[in-house]
């Protein structure tokens, strides 16, 4: 009987030594998706761009720099650079507005899906910089396919 209740003891001051090693929640660090939230075509030409930008990382991380290709319709329309300095929290997502003054078989490409009120594909390739609390700034590869559609009531804009 001693030696069970010893060796209930040692199992105890086990467990309870390796409880206090445990280091808390799991910090796990996932890459992060861009989309284009939307698209407003200004009256000079240009174009403002939403992205939005998702963090699925358990942690808040703070995206320093993105610089994307983006190709609208088959057309290749320049390349959204910008340095959003946004720190999203953990399972969250932000957008970070970037201004571009696209080619012109870009813009044509725009100008049909508005006129028509339909939809244009595009794709966005490139990278984004960002990095989790006290570490260091990683790259991540971005590759993204998606579609917009023109807002109804909403004159140049595409969603």
């Amino acid at each position: 009987m001693k030696h069970l209740a010893r060796a209930l003891l040692a199992i105890m001051a086990a467990c309870l030594l390796l409880a206090g090693c445990s280091t808390g929640p799991v910090r796990r660090v996932s890459e992060p998706a861009v989309n284009i939230q939307q698209l407003t075509v200004r009256a000079d030409g240009s174009w403002s761009v939403d992205l939005r930008i998702d963090n699925f990382s358990s942690v808040p991380m703070r995206f320093d720099r993105v610089s994307l290709a983006m190709t609208l319709g088959g057309q290749s329309a320049g390349t959204l650079q910008g340095q959003p300095a946004l720190t999203i929290g953990p399972e969250s997502a932000d957008i970070a507005t970037l201004a571009l003054a696209p080619a012109s078989a870009a813009k044509i490409a725009i100008a049909d899906a508005l006129a028509r009120a339909g939809s244009i594909d595009y794709a966005l390739k490139g990278t984004l910089d960002a990095a989790a609390e006290n570490s260091r700034v990683r790259s991540y590869d971005i590759e993204r396919k998606n579609t917009l559609s023109t807002v109804p009531g909403l004159e140049g804009v595409l969603r």
